[in-house]
């Protein structure tokens, strides 16, 4: 009877799991859409984008109430319980990310119009790609319990750092040559505050999937600057 019940678990584990990897692939899409419908302009690809976003919202809920299920219903232990507590923060960091590549598509909306220095457009190109790099890396560190694809998100992501760094330094030049207005500078701003926060989000879920394989916790890493 104990063994059918710790299967149970484990199927209900195995396909939470499985549920969490397709809805983050269907949010890893929207990073690289939201990057084209900026450089594009493209109006009805960011109105495409915004109003899926209220579906991505609906799984997560859906995948949330599933964990809290088996955390009442099953009472899992040890490595267990690191599961369905990674799976509810997991959910979490997705829908943030989504939310993200939708604030993108509106930051798109508000500068319709505006011709873009071409470095800022290619700059605007290397943070969306980074950015859905390191975010499908971590999904896959997530889906194969990689530990040690997981702890190298980090350094992966201060790449994106320094591209966001290097992006602002170009928007001021550009806003000081009266190349783009004051709103558009801000805006652009935010932009790339949206893909270094995407980048976050994926060194976030590598702390998840360290925790989840191995039980270490950020706090326990005496190297680790709070």
């Amino acid at each position: 009877m104990a063994d059918d019940l710790r299967k149970e678990l484990h199927q209900q584990l195995d396909d939470i799991r499985d549920q969490i990897t397709l809805l983050a692939a269907s949010v890893a899409e929207t990073i690289p859409r939201a990057t084209q419908v900026l450089l594009d302009g493209d109006l009805e690809g960011a109105d495409y984008l915004i109003n899926g976003d209220d579906e991505i919202d609906s799984k997560s809920s859906e995948l949330e109430e599933r964990c809290y299920d088996v955390l009442a219903l099953q009472a899992p232990m040890a490595g267990d319980l690191r599961q369905i507590v990674t799976a509810v923060k997991m959910i979490g960091e997705i829908e943030r990310s989504a939310d993200l590549a939708v604030n993108i598509c509106k930051a798109s909306r508000r500068i319709y119009g505006i011709d873009l220095d071409p470095k800022l457009r290619g700059m605007i190109a290397q943070m969306g790609e980074q950015a859905g790099l390191l975010f499908r890396l971590s999904i896959d560190a997530y889906k194969e319990g990689d530990v040690a694809l997981a702890s190298a998100l980090d350094d992966i992501d201060d790449l994106l750092d320094r591209l966001q760094v290097d992006f602002i330094a170009q928007i001021f030049e550009c806003h000081a040559a009266h190349q783009i207005e004051l709103l558009v500078a801000v805006q652009l701003a935010l932009v790339a505050r949206f893909y270094e926060r995407i980048g976050d989000h994926g060194v976030n879920i590598g702390e998840r999937v360290r925790y989840m394989v191995t039980g270490w916790l950020p706090s326990h890493d005496p190297d680790r600057v709070a």
